[in-house]
């Protein structure tokens, strides 16, 4: 059996790949995992439970309450909330653990199931080799204690999780939106009441798109992997700005008034320069991947602010932002992390700091992103190749060099290994979009002599 857990939780074909069955079990293993210490400490074990609003997510849920309650844990329903807000209300609540069903921006036959641990935090690989490990024992006819009579877990719906997440957000945000028109794309997914609330609350005047979600059109052509609704929307209304998010809502891409995309890694510039200035970014220091875009990196040097550059996932950057203790990550697809006041990336959260930072500096979105340039990035898949040999090949490695060379300062090249395909993916950044295309071009020539 190949490893269950990907970049960011199990993920696959609802009912195919991803079946009741598997949930279950997961839930159980996860149980045993996350839940052991407090249960042998004495206490009622604890998970917080939440979904998107996915159709599968109706059954999937099911079938991870069974496993949770049938291995002794104590199981609170959040029902349809965000990423972000399951992950709070598990720290919030002090329970064990918590579940998050959602595949995120993948299309609606997709699902998914993403774990916590404790306090909201992401699993690290170790406790998810565990989870699978004692899910197999499990699959395979390991036998387990069942609790019963008193000793199995009770299910009930916490509604108030809505109105406590809510708070929250509020709580955090630094100054009112009054003044402010934004419209939200919502993805159809679960931020469709929370981001709306939020805004509204903060003093926003509000139109949405992309929030009546039927189960079925979740990420159909809207959120932030589809920004034309949004882009038309926020001409057409005369609005300051649109915010969109993906189904489970930890993502957050903008637009501004002119209907221009502002993608995360000019999001995090801007949010770098309002933390700096109110003595929040620690170490002035902000972390990205290798596919920041240059220009971020170079506005932010300019700017006194360090950028330390983690593998692409925003798992990665949470582990560099907590091992060293720096307050603000993220990647250029939308996941922000404010770790100061979130545990993951939180879409509804960063539009709301990005909205403050308008109303408080009186400056337009276009004025506020100009702090960087996007160089553009040309990126060129060369497959059927020994991606295993990327950092072995001295050819290769002699043609990097030669085009590093040629791009100087003001450009790059990075040679990423597909983690799931036999594939060698080419990026190149210049301040010349043709310059860029040439020599992506010559290079995944290389690649194709070299590794082919």
């Amino acid at each position: 059996m190949g490893r269950l857990f990907g970049t960011d939780g199990v993920r696959g074909v609802a009912n195919v790949d991803l079946t009741a069955e598997l949930a279950l079990g997961l839930s159980v293993a996860a149980a045993h995992v996350l839940a052991e210490a407090g249960t042998f400490a004495g206490h009622r074990a604890t998970a917080v439970v939440g979904r998107d609003p996915r159709a599968s997510g109706e059954f999937l849920e099911a079938a991870v309450v069974a496993g949770l309650a049938s291995a002794g844990v104590d199981v609170l329903r959040v029902g349809v909330l965000p990423t972000p807000a399951v992950a709070y209300l598990t720290g919030a609540l002090g329970a064990d653990l918590g579940v998050m069903l959602s595949a995120s921006h993948n299309a609606m036959p997709d699902n998914g199931i993403k774990f916590f641990a404790r306090g909201g935090h992401k699993l690290a690989d170790e406790l998810e080799d565990r989870i699978e490990s004692v899910y197999e024992e499990h699959r395979t006819g390991a036998p387990w204690q069942r609790p019963t009579g008193a000793g199995v877990g009770r299910v009930s719906d916490y509604d108030e999780g809505f109105d406590k997440y809510v708070a929250h957000l509020m709580g955090v945000l630094p100054n009112r939106l009054d003044g402010l028109k934004v419209v939200l794309d919502e993805a159809h997914g679960a931020a469709a009441r929370v981001s709306p609330e939020a805004f509204a609350r903060a003093g926003a005047e509000i139109i949405t798109i992309g929030a009546e979600p039927d189960g079925l059109n979740i990420n159909d052509g809207c959120g932030s992997t589809h920004l034309g609704l949004l882009k038309q929307a926020v001409v057409e209304h005369g609005a300051d700005l649109g915010i969109a998010h993906d189904g489970d809502a930890d993502r957050c891409l903008a637009v501004d008034a002119n209907g221009a995309e502002i993608d995360g890694d000019q999001i995090l510039a801007v949010l770098a320069l309002a933390m700096r200035e109110a003595g929040q970014l620690r170490e002035d220091t902000v972390v990205g991947t290798v596919m920041s875009n240059l220009g971020f990196k170079l506005a932010m040097e300019s700017e006194g602010i360090h950028v330390v550059q983690t593998g692409v996932g925003d798992r990665y950057v949470l582990e560099s932002m907590k091992q060293n203790g720096y307050a603000l990550g993220g990647e250029q697809s939308g996941h922000v992390i404010i770790l100061d006041h979130a545990t993951t990336g939180d879409g509804t959260l960063t539009g709301l700091m990005l909205a403050a930072r308008i109303a408080a500096t009186g400056k337009s979105l276009t004025e506020l992103a100009a702090v960087m340039s996007r160089l553009p990035q040309v990126l060129v898949n060369v497959p059927d190749v020994d991606k295993s040999r990327v950092t072995t090949s001295g050819e290769l490695a002699a043609a990097v060099a030669d085009a590093e060379r040629e791009l100087g300062t003001t450009g790059r090249v990075l040679l990423r290994p597909s983690g799931t395909e036999p594939l060698v993916r080419v990026m190149v950044e210049a301040a010349d979009i043709e310059q860029a295309r040439s020599v992506a071009g010559r290079l995944a020539d290389v690649v194709k002599s070299a590794l082919g």
